[in-house]
């Protein structure tokens, strides 16, 4: 049974939300949801605009949406800008999605991780405490945490991620990650921040930046690149369509129970090599590609990665039943919805392949590519 909860009674009539990471993909999409579906509500969105954030996510937003988004630019590792926004807005919650987010950068550069995800966390629970307890601790006010379901490690063929399941992460980036939900469970023990996590599968949807699967393979096909699929193809991952992401976010920050936590899947298992399939299959379609020129002659099996996880599956009963959320959009009709705006949004895809960018595509895949071209591709 759904819960009730009695904390959207509490805001005021145009609560400040501050979003941080809201220039990046699953940020960006949950500033521009909330927006359209809490005419009242105002937004600062706070980003340090590194490789992945981009306010060009923002172009299309109506005159009146403008006005209730104000960005900052700025760093959540920067405890003096976080003091300032505290000091200068009454805000009513805090939505943190800032971090560093992909396995493969974290393999190469581990530091960046423990920076931004572990210390710019730390950072960010400190600001938000002392402004708490200065206001008189508020019991109205929220601190949402938005986390993955790496944090749980791998699972075998059975069996799905509850809240409850240990901690298991194999990656720097998930290890990152697990330090972060930890910080922030501890400041609601120790201080009573009323702090809430949410641990997701795996995204995608418009705006994600072109390094993660989905839109990697989209554009590798489209350029007739190589599709690097590593080790056997068969890691599963939970997929979930960003917007359903957006709308359980929005469902645990008015209803949800500070102190707990809630678990986001799309309940659409898929092996990475079923996604790269399915991927040739819409862009060949769409593209008028069969025969010797289908996209499948791309596909490149490559050496593994390091502590690849081999499935993730999530549980979402909790959040089902008692904030009443569940997953609306489905798979296969998301995923070629997903398709279609990057082929309409090719410019979008351009502008955000900066240098660093195709730098570290060259130095990550560098040596893989060259195994690649000695390899055959499946039919």
């Amino acid at each position: 049974m759904k819960k009730s909860s009695c904390w959207p009674k509490l805001l005021s009539s145009s609560p400040l939300l501050l979003v941080t990471g809201g220039a990046g993909f699953i940020g960006s999409n949950f500033i521009r949801y909330t927006l359209a579906r809490r005419p009242l509500w105002r937004i600062l969105n706070l980003d340090a605009l590194t490789y992945a954030g981009n306010l060009a996510n923002f172009d299309d937003l109506s005159a009146q949406d403008r006005e209730r988004h104000r960005f900052i630019h700025g760093d959540i590792r920067d405890l003096a800008c976080l003091r300032r926004l505290f000091e200068q807005d009454e805000i009513s919650a805090v939505i943190h999605f800032a971090a560093e987010s992909h396995v493969d950068r974290s393999i190469l550069g581990p530091e960046a991780f423990v920076d931004t995800n572990v210390l710019g966390t730390f950072r960010l629970l400190e600001a938000a405490r002392a402004y708490w307890e200065g206001k008189g601790r508020p019991a109205a006010f929220r601190f949402l945490h938005v986390s993955t379901d790496e944090v749980y490690g791998s699972l075998g063929p059975q069996g799905r991620f509850c809240e409850d399941s240990p901690y298991d992460p194999s990656s720097p980036y998930s290890a990152s990650k697990a330090s972060s939900d930890h910080f922030v469970r501890a400041y609601f023990r120790t201080y009573g921040l009323p702090t809430i996590i949410t641990n997701c599968s795996n995204n995608y949807g418009p705006y994600q930046f072109p390094e993660k699967l989905i839109p990697l393979m989209i554009m590798n096909i489209i350029e007739k690149k190589p599709l690097p699929v590593y080790g056997d193809g068969q890691n599963i991952r939970d997929w979930l369509y960003v917007l359903d992401h957006c709308q359980a976010l929005l469902s645990v920050l008015e209803a949800g129970t500070p102190g707990e936590t809630y678990n986001i899947g799309g309940g659409a298992e898929r092996s990475n090599i079923n996604i790269v399939h399915k991927l040739c299959d819409l862009l060949d379609s769409r593209l008028g590609r069969s025969g010797a020129d289908s996209s499948y002659h791309l596909i490149r099996f490559v050496p593994d990665r390091p502590g690849h996880d081999r499935r993730y599956a999530i549980d979402s009963s909790k959040i089902q039943r008692e904030l009443g959320w569940r997953p609306e959009h489905d798979f296969e009709h998301a995923l070629a919805a997903t398709v279609d705006w990057y082929l309409q949004h090719l410019d979008w895809v351009e502008a955000v392949r900066s240098g660093e960018y195709r730098r570290w595509i060259s130095l990550n895949y560098q040596k893989r590519d060259e195994w690649c071209r000695g390899g055959e591709a499946p039919g």
